[in-house]
């Protein structure tokens, strides 16, 4: 299930931040992070996504 604000990659390689789920598993709006350094706000669906990047909590190495 894709929640607001996951980060996922569109099947056109894009990467893109989800702002809002329109309709679970078929709709949302995104911010889509062009090759050109902008941003466009668009509608996409659930089949424009190719993956959602998952994050995972890393220890911090303690100076000695």
């Amino acid at each position: 299930m894709i929640k607001e604000y996951d980060k996922v990659k569109l099947v056109t390689g894009e990467i893109a931040r989800i702002s809002e789920v329109l309709e679970e598993s078929i709709a949302y709006i995104a911010d889509i992070f062009r090759a050109d350094g902008s941003i466009s706000i668009e509608q996409i669906a659930h089949n424009d996504i190719a993956s959602v990047f998952v994050e995972t909590e890393q220890p911090i190495k303690k100076a000695v």
